[in-house]
Parts: structure tokens; C-alpha cells; sequence
């Protein structure tokens, strides 16, 4: 009889571009999408992560096999799927999925760096996404005992199972390979939910993408690890002491595929997804009373209990991405939540620091702290007396509600106005909106390295 890891394998194995279904392959081009328009925004994450991760990957002055986005230059695979995984997730405006885990960020890179240098189909590489997410998010429904927040960051953690799924069906490992490659991607996995906030976050996805390309080259060379890393003292029961459900890797697997059921989720606004409620009534409220900024007494945000993003006085414009008040004053403030939004310059500007301590969060227990059944309630009190409420259930842009045609368009103007020129824009949207029939994604990575 199989191990729970070789059946999870020959799921893997069988996933196959002829067969899968319309919309698993218009979630993957989205995702494409999506992914290289907030990484090339990610080049001006305001604390430098971009610039850094671009001067990490030159530095390493290894051979030129795959694009650094947005850096002018190629250098290894694994060093080019590091930065781009990296930029993928500086902004925290990468995709997002259920159970909470971002699907994109640690995957994407790696797929692109191994099918740019091997010169691979557009069909393949959507063949690799939908594998990759898969695995990603079966190992992530799995995870029972992996809380949110809390002591693991999800992409470095399930996103390095993800990427090496993603290389095993680029570089079309056979079974044995395939298990030697998840049996080392176990010893590769981990990184620390406590550095949220800082440019170590935007990292993990890095990390992850990075071995997800050594872990597949390395097996495909021979390279020997355990062939059952989701059995007995195995991934399951390091990271959650034996709280998790092994049988949901393989339990209905492709059937639908999860990026298909419940979907993917793709943010409009570049902070943590805990924050997007809030962000979204306070827009609501903005606009409905014509407010003026010099209006604004005090704000009380009603929310789950979920310190992880309970921040009332966040340390850095970027750690104000994981801040509830700050978010939603910003929101108040600007009418709009964008890029520069968590620049220090904003998070310490003087009518932040003089509103942002009238923030109040209030913790309700009685709201669910799962992001797909929560909502939130913002009140904003004026000088003149007037209040208003307003509660948020759904998001815009989460599973079951899709951004529009026009919000995709903002998004990805947005993203790449800095970057590309609007005619090199235009033909990027032009081939990914193709990908598919490419017979290589050659151009594609050749336009994003600008």
C-alpha cells in the first residue's frame, strides 16, 4: 500500500495541462498576471526591499540563466527566483487563498526562472501553477494545527512545497525524484511569523521560491532524501505536533482544483489582508460624507481578536501595513490606499501622528477570526457631533468576488507606470493574456527585466 506522500505524488504526477479545466487555466494566467504587476512594484517598496534584493542577486555575480525583474540582468535560477519571490511579496499585494496562505508569491519565481532558462512552453508553465497550487493549498487545508499569525509565516512554510511542486513538473521528475524533491523541501521549510513588519517577511516567499528550484535540480541529480516526509515524524508532526488531517492531501485532489474551489483571492490595496475590511469602510464612510480630514475627532474599529495585526502605533511605514489603525486611517485621511501609503514619510506625517493615537481597536470575541466569515464595524466621530458606522462582511476582491475588468486595469497601471514604458505594458497584458499558446515565455521575462 502507498505512503500518504506517494499518493500525494502520483496526484502530482497526473496533473496534466490537456486536462484541465477552462477556469484553473484563466486563474492561472491571472495569477501570472498579478504576480509580475505587484513585483515590479515591489522594486519601490519604500524601506528598500526592492533595491536590496536587486543589489543581493548581482552581488552573487552567478551565471546569467534567468531574469532578475525590474534589475536589467539575469544570474542563477535559484538567485533570480530568490529576488523575484522576494519583490512578489514586499508590498503585501500578492494573491491570497483559503485557508490563508499566499499561493503566488513563493511559487511564480521559481516557475518563471526554471521555464525562461529550459526555454518552456506558456501550456507547461500554467501546467506547473495549477500543480503548484494544489500542493500549496492541500498541505495549507491540511495544517489544522498551523494557527494564523502566529509562530510560522504560511509561505515560508507551505510555499517551498509549492515551488518544488512546480519544478518537478517543469523538469518532469519521475516518482522516485519527485520524492526525494518533497523529502528535502521538509528540511527547507520554516520561517518565523515574528518578523512581520520588517523586510525578512517579503523574504520567506524569496527563500521558498529559491529552494523550491534547488530542491527539484538536486533530486533530479540524485540527491537523496526521506521518501515519506508527510508520514510519522514528518512535516505533519514537527510543525503541529501531530494536529493535522494528512488525508486532505490527496482527499478530492484536482477535484475541483482549489484555485478553481474556493478560489483565489487577488488584493486592491497593497497591506495585509486582515486590514482590508477596515480600509473598505473607511472608504465607504469617506466618500458618503464628504469628509474632510480636519473633520476627523476619533475612529473606532470593531474587530475580531487577532493581535497579529492589533497595532496601534506601528514602528515603521511598513509596519503599518500590519496595522489595523493605521490602515484605517489612512483610508479616512487619503480616500485611497496606495504604495506610498506606508512610506515613513506618511507614517510620520502630522496629521497622522496627531489622529492615529484617536484610533481605537476594540476586540470583539464574538466575531469569527477566519478571514472568509469575519467582518468589521468602523464609527468615526466628527468635531461638529455626527457619526457614522459602517460594516464590512465581504471583501472586494476575495473568493466569490473577483475584481472587475476596470479594477485589474487600475491595479496593473498602477504597478508597472513606474517600471515599463506604456507601450511595453501593453504587449506584457497583450502575451500573458496568451500564455498559454507561447511556445516559450521567453519575451515576457525579457520585458519585466526591463
Amino acid at each position: 500500500m502507498p505512503t500518504i506522500t506517494e499518493s500525494f505524488v502520483d496526484c502530482i504526477l497526473a496533473v496534466d495541462y490537456k486536462s484541465l479545466p477552462r477556469q484553473a487555466v484563466e486563474v492561472a494566467r491571472t495569477a501570472v498576471l498579478d504576480t509580475l504587476a505587484v513585483s515590479m512594484a515591489g522594486l519601490g517598496e519604500p524601506l528598500g526591499v526592492g533595491r536590496l534584493s536587486l543589489e543581493y542577486a548581482r552581488s552573487m555575480g552567478s551565471a546569467p540563466q534567468a531574469s532578475v525583474i525590474g534589475g536589467g540582468f539575469k544570474c542563477a535560477m535559484p538567485d533570480a527566483a530568490y529576488a523575484n519571490g522576494t519583490l512578489a511579496h514586499a508590498l503585501d499585494y500578492d494573491s491570497m487563498w483559503y485557508p490563508l496562505n499566499p499561493p503566488a508569491s513563493p511559487t511564480l519565481p521559481a516557475i518563471f526562472a526554471l521555464a525562461e532558462h529550459h526555454h518552456l512552453s506558456g501550456a507547461s508553465v500554467i501546467e506547473a501553477i495549477v500543480a503548484a497550487f494544489e500542493v500549496q493549498g492541500r498541505i495549507r487545508l491540511a495544517s489544522t494545527g498551523m494557527a494564523i499569525g502566529t509562530k510560522f509565516h504560511k509561505p515560508g512554510v507551505m510555499g517551498v512545497f509549492g515551488a518544488t511542486t512546480g519544478a518537478i513538473k517543469l523538469l518532469k521528475l519521475n516518482r522516485e525524484q519527485a520524492l526525494m524533491a518533497l523529502g528535502l523541501a521538509g528540511s527547507r521549510a520554516g520561517s518565523l511569523a515574528l518578523n512581520a513588519g520588517t523586510m525578512t517577511k517579503s523574504a520567506h516567499a524569496g527563500h521558498s521560491a529559491r529552494m523550491g528550484v534547488e530542491c527539484a535540480v538536486l533530486a533530479q541529480l540524485g540527491w537523496t532524501a526521506s521518501a515519506d516526509v508527510f508520514g510519522p515524524k514528518g512535516y505533519f508532526d514537527t510543525f503541529m505536533a501531530g494536529v493535522a488531517k494528512p488525508d486532505l492531501l490527496i482527499e478530492g485532489f484536482g477535484a475541483p482544483f482549489r484555485m478553481v474551489d474556493p478560489g483565489v483571492g487577488f488584493k486592491l490595496y497593497p497591506a495585509n489582508y486582515f486590514t482590508h475590511r477596515p480600509i473598505d469602510a473607511a472608504l465607504a464612510l469617506r466618500a458618503e460624507l464628504n469628509l474632510r480630514p480636519e473633520q476627523i475627532d476619533r475612529v473606532e474599529v470593531i474587530f475580531p481578536h487577532f493581535e497579529y495585526i492589533n497595532r496601534p502605533s506601528p514602528d515603521t511605514g511598513l509596519d503599518g501595513k500590519f496595522s489595523v489603525q493605521y490602515a484605517t486611517l489612512i483610508a479616512l485621511l487619503d480616500g485611497d490606499i496606495t504604495i506610498a501609503s506606508f512610506t515613513n514619510e506618511r507614517r510620520f506625517s502630522a496629521d497622522v501622528v496627531e489622529l492615529l493615537p484617536r484610533v481605537k481597536f476594540v476586540d470583539d470575541h464574538s466575531i469569527p477570526q477566519d478571514l472568509d466569515k469575519m467582518h468589521t464595524i468602523v464609527t468615526i466621530w466628527l468635531k461638529d457631533g455626527r457619526s457614522a458606522t459602517k460594516r464590512v462582511d465581504r471583501l472586494t476582491g476575495w473568493l466569490g468576488t473577483p475584481p472587475t475588468r476596470e479594477q485589474w486595469m487600475r491595479k496593473y497601471a498602477l504597478c508597472t507606470e513606474n517600471v515599463l514604458e506604456k507601450k511595453a505594458a501593453d504587449r506584457l497584458l497583450e502575451l500573458i493574456e496568451r500564455i498559454e499558446e507561447l511556445p516559450e515565455i521567453t519575451e515576457i521575462m525579457d520585458i519585466v527585466r526591463c
